[in-house]
């Protein structure tokens, strides 16, 4: 992964959104929890990012994914991640576009937050435990 180009590493991304889902850290257990609320930048009717050349200076806690920082957050990063599974040695699921040759066919495995997602804004972020989809 170190040795790839920008644009493959960038390839990488299946466009699932799952890494765009806020997170909760158990206290008690040190697990993830995702939540079903993305950031506020993810337009969930396409999963793509509304300003991705600026989303770090928008969202100040966004995390932007690179080979020097997979390792110490590829835990929190979704299990079906393609990052996360290159770096824990893993192949790529068959209906990663790379494969498949579709976009379309991460929607179509259910691997999406496509259209289910809700976006931040819409949602009191006092009751975000509410959210929570799972680890």
């Amino acid at each position: 992964m170190d040795d790839m180009t920008r644009e493959e590493w960038e390839a990488l991304c299946d466009g699932c959104g799952n890494c765009c889902l806020i997170k909760l850290e158990d206290e008690d257990t040190g697990n993830f929890l995702f939540t079903n609320v993305s950031c506020r930048l993810l337009d969930t009717k396409t999963c793509q990012c509304g300003n991705y050349a600026l989303r770090k200076q928008i969202v100040k806690d966004c995390v932007i994914l690179t080979p020097d920082n997979i390792e110490q957050i590829a835990e929190w990063m979704p299990s079906t991640c393609a990052y996360r599974l290159l770096h824990e040695g893993e192949g790529l699921p068959d209906w990663h576009p790379l494969l498949s040759g579709q976009k379309e066919s991460v929607v179509e495995a259910g691997a999406s937050v496509k259209e289910w997602a809700i976006p931040e804004y819409e949602v009191d972020m006092d009751d975000i435990e509410d959210y929570i989809i799972g680890e």
